[in-house]
């Protein structure tokens, strides 16, 4: 199945457009993240990791998910 992803270098949203069923959650809960009308439509830089990971999980469709990417040490 096809993914997208888009990293703010801290966590990574995966976008499976295949499942998406357009709610429009994701964008109206944070439009500084999720901006359908341009491209890329998901633009992580723009909050925190926090806000991004709580505004994913309410993803109804399942086609946002996220992961914290490893840090190197």
């Amino acid at each position: 199945m096809e993914t997208k992803e888009y990293s703010n270098g801290e966590v990574t949203i995966v976008w499976q457009p295949k499942l998406c069923i357009h709610s429009t959650i994701c964008w109206h809960g944070l439009p500084e993240i999720f901006k359908p009308k341009e491209k890329p439509w998901i633009d992580p830089d723009n909050a925190t990791t926090e806000a991004i990971i709580e505004q994913v999980s309410k993803c109804p469709s399942g086609a946002l998910s996220t992961y914290i990417n490893n840090k190197a040490t």
